[in-house]
């Protein structure tokens, strides 16, 4: 695995611990399990062929990972029922595209 990929996975568990640190301390441990379950946004991988491919850019290819599927994330980030969630897949989205960028 390159290192682009090692410290993209790191980053998907590292970012949200540290926001929930900051922001929900007393509950950190939930809010970062709930950030965590956005990796189900990644399901829509198994529709692409190949399923994982080190090099393609996620954002705009699967369809969990557009503009669309993001504001509906960002719905649900802006609702304190499920703020957590919400919170991981825009986060999840937004550290998807950093290593679109990355890959440049």
């Amino acid at each position: 695995m390159s290192l682009r990929a090692t410290l993209h996975l790191l980053l998907h568990a590292a970012i949200p611990a540290l926001l929930a640190l900051l922001f929900w301390r007393p509950q950190a441990v939930r809010a970062w399990m709930w950030m965590m379950a956005a990796f189900v946004i990644d399901l829509d991988h198994l529709l692409a062929d190949p399923i994982y491919a080190p090099d393609r850019c996620s954002i705009g290819f699967h369809p969990l990972h557009t503009a669309p599927a993001m504001l509906a994330y960002a719905g649900l980030a802006a609702w304190p029922r499920t703020r957590w969630f919400g919170v991981g897949l825009v986060l999840h989205v937004l550290l998807d595209g950093l290593d679109c960028v990355l890959m440049r």
